[in-house]
């Protein structure tokens, strides 16, 4: 095939956004994910907070494309049918050094132009969120802070991608990078592909890609944040999300509420070796109970719906690792951690705009393909509960997952989309089909046949 004007390796949510924003440009642009669908790796396991970059460390990268991110997505979200909630975030002070530390969170928050944030007395804590535990001394109330479907996001960009022109490549792994003809070939599996200029988004292998350009810049070490997902009848326990003061090591435990209904505890904080081991632990599970017990112990008395952990990309660096190499044409977008989803959105703008400075043709399509994603958060009407939508197709009022609500006219309409799921796992981040409490086991039969093809049911 032609040379591309762009290749952007990783299909996460940092890379489809960067990949969309390029086809924005009118590049002609090759986007390559090792998994067989968009995001699989650390973008599917997150907390699922949409960061106003509250707490970021002032004059730091991350702090400058955190919060342009936070501003992007509260203006695209609602328009590509992306689940956020404003729920507002609570920092909890349990002792005096806790206390001690909020004034300085305000003031970094400041500095960062997140203007509204406020100094909150003990007993307004508890108004406000009333089944937490004993001992708090007070709080900051952070109302920007929201909720965000952690899926939707990366299939929006990556299906507004390919609606618009972008040659996506699943199942394409990087092996080995060359230079030819003044451009780059790269071997992707059983694909070879050329292109001007490489932009290297590929989150936990982002140290990997990088060493194949030959830069020794920074060692991804996988970072495991494991979650535990509590059953939706435990949603009216709380209001915010229960936010602890954060160490310069991690943002600490923290309580959510979901755009799904449930309730998340976590995340755990465990620097690996193995960048594929997402497998939960007991000890992590057991350190999550024990945290989540003094801050809201009535949240412990309620059903587990499920446990999963994710790995964060972090390096030995504390700010975002994004470097331009005008004269190799190649962008290293690495070291983004946990707040990739949140700052999507300003990393691909930045990105593009610096690469378009630095010589990249820019030549914008008169012509945009938008997406509408189908919306899968609690807060707005679903197809099961839509009159209209039900008397036009009965599909959708035949509910296929119980737990979850999601219909047969779902399923399909996800079967024919641009990015159409491979699998269960596939299927369930777009329609959230065996997300619930029984984890599947009542309709995996029936949603395994209409992958399969059976399109009679």
């Amino acid at each position: 095939m032609d040379p591309f004007d762009a290749v952007v390796v990783g299909g996460g949510v940092v890379g489809t956004a960067i990949a969309r924003e390029l086809v924005k440009a009118g590049a002609r642009t090759a986007l390559l994910e090792a998994c067989d669908d968009v995001g699989k790796g650390t973008s599917r396991a997150n907390t699922a907070l949409l960061h106003s970059s509250y707490d970021a460390k002032p004059g730091t990268l991350e702090a400058k494309l955190l919060h342009r991110g936070f501003k992007l997505m509260q203006q695209y979200g609602p328009s590509a049918g992306i689940p956020i909630e404003k729920t507002g975030g609570l920092l909890v002070a349990w002792n005096e050094e806790q206390m001690e530390q909020l004034p300085h969170i305000r003031e970094r928050a400041n500095q960062n132009n997140v203007l509204d944030t406020e100094i909150v007395s003990r007993a307004e804590v508890y108004r406000r969120e009333s089944h937490l535990g004993e001992g708090v001394l007070g709080g900051l109330l952070v109302p920007e802070e929201s909720i965000i479907c952690p899926f939707t996001p990366t299939l929006a960009y990556a299906t507004e991608f390919v609606r618009n022109g972008g040659s996506l490549f699943l199942n394409s792994p990087v092996e080995d990078i060359s230079m030819v003809n003044g451009g780059y070939r790269l071997q992707a599996g059983d694909k070879t592909i050329e292109g001007e200029w490489i932009i290297n988004a590929a989150g936990l292998e982002s140290d990997t890609i990088d060493h194949m350009a030959e830069f020794e810049r920074f060692t991804v070490t996988p970072r495991r944040g494991e979650l535990i997902v509590f059953d939706k009848f435990a949603r009216n326990l709380l209001s915010h999300i229960i936010l602890p003061v954060p160490t310069a090591y991690t943002k600490g435990v923290l309580i959510s509420p979901t755009v799904f209904g449930n309730v998340l505890l976590g995340p755990t904080a465990e620097d690996l070796e193995d960048k594929t081991d997402t497998a939960s632990s007991r000890d992590g599970m057991e350190g999550l109970l024990e945290k989540g017990r003094k801050v809201m112990p009535a949240l412990l008395k309620e059903e587990v719906t499920a446990v999963y952990a994710g790995l964060r990309a972090a390096t030995e660096h504390s700010d975002y690792q994004i470097h331009m190499e005008k004269d190799k044409k190649y962008v290293c977008v690495g070291g983004i951690r946990s707040t990739g989803l949140s700052a999507s959105l300003g990393i691909a703008e930045y990105v593009v705009m610096k690469m378009i400075q630095e010589g990249f043709p820019e030549k914008p399509s008169t012509e945009w393909h938008p997406a509408r994603m189908p919306y899968i958060g609690e807060a707005e009407l679903r197809p099961y509960n839509d009159p209209a939508k039900i008397s036009a197709n009965p599909d959708y009022g035949r509910i296929v997952c119980h737990c979850e609500k999601v219909t047969l006219g779902e399923i399909r309409d996800s079967l024919v989309s641009d990015i159409p799921p491979r699998n269960l796992d596939g299927l369930k981040r777009r329609t959230r089909s065996s997300f619930g409490r029984c984890q599947g086991f009542f309709c995996i039969a029936e949603l395994q046949s209409l992958l399969d093809g059976d399109h009679t049911r």
